[in-house]
């Protein structure tokens, strides 16, 4: 019992920062249609942008208490990568929108290797150990443990999908947003302007992967220039999971796949004998990814996308 305590903490922490990121791909995807394959890369420039700051603000003001830190640095990083996602989508994104679908998929391929080599370039190619700002002395609850990093995680997730649901559901942002995955062309007869909401789902979709990276970081101690990569690929799994297009959908889907990672490790390791340990954690996501799109093509929650034409 403590085992499955355990590892439903370690789910939940992990599936908690896949959701976020998978929110960034289904509220794109839902609006132009793109599979956004740079949206990991933007993850990595906020982890690598925040632990910069951190270790500037450190040296110059090493009393600073670590929570005040964090929050400062999440800030900054989320300004940053709403900044460059702009950036993308106006410069790469947009010219592209009525060509056919292959063209942005492989400019958004062509952006997340353009990110990672100037993140190279700036942050040199080894990994670099993330400070820790919170306190490490873990809680106790049951017979498993969690740490106050984990507490955060899971807290934050929480707040910033309701912030979203709410800007979604009642706010008119979140009305142009939805009228304009319905049917841009209507929605902009309506007084909508598309490109303006198109531009706000990028830089929001920004904002919840720097979160993400900053979180991810925190969880495992590290950064470097190649880190967006797997939990990009995995957050889309858990979009294409749980629906992709669909807000709710990403959650589930996250959720899932971090409890399905978490649980498959600590279970089919030992069953196994070690041959399916944790270091084989990555399979599991993309097993998942073949019986839903077998079973299942649209998602646990998927929809039928209107037609746009």
């Amino acid at each position: 019992m403590d085992v499955l305590l355990q590892q439903i903490i370690n789910g939940l922490v992990l599936g908690s920062m896949y959701a976020l990121v998978a929110l960034g791909y289904t509220m794109v995807y839902g609006i132009i249609g793109l599979i956004n394959f740079a949206h990991g890369d933007v993850l990595m420039v906020g982890a690598m942008t925040s632990w910069m700051l951190i270790t500037q603000i450190r040296a110059a003001s090493p009393d600073m208490p670590g929570w005040a830190l964090l929050i400062l640095v999440t800030l900054v990083s989320m300004l940053v990568c709403a900044v460059l996602n702009y950036t993308i989508e106006k410069l790469a994104y947009r010219p592209l929108r009525h060509s056919p679908r292959l063209a942005p998929l492989i400019t958004a391929i062509g952006m997340s290797i353009l990110l990672q080599t100037l993140a190279l370039i700036i942050w040199k190619p080894a990994p670099k150990p993330y400070p820790t700002l919170l306190p490490s002395e873990p809680f106790q609850l049951g017979g498993a443990v969690i740490s106050p990093t984990q507490v955060a995680i899971l807290a934050t997730t929480a707040v910033v999908l309701a912030g979203l649901m709410f800007l979604v559901n009642r706010t008119n942002l979140g009305r142009a947003m939805r009228a304009t995955a319905e049917n841009p062309r209507v929605a902009g007869l309506m007084g909508v302007k598309p490109d303006v909401v198109i531009s706000a789902t990028f830089v929001i979709g920004a904002m919840l992967a720097a979160i993400a990276g900053i979180m991810w970081a925190s969880n495992y101690g590290t950064v470097q220039h190649s880190m967006g990569f797997m939990p990009g690929l995995k957050a889309f799994v858990a979009a294409v999971f749980g629906g992709i297009g669909n807000l709710a959908g990403a959650v589930v889907g996250g959720i899932a796949l971090g409890l399905i990672e978490s649980l498959g490790a600590g279970y089919l390791g030992p069953l196994t004998g070690g041959f399916l340990g944790s270091q084989y954690s990555d399979i599991f996501a993309f097993i998942v990814l073949a019986i839903v799109l077998t079973l299942r093509p649209s998602g646990l929650l998927g929809e039928r996308v209107a037609d746009r034409a």
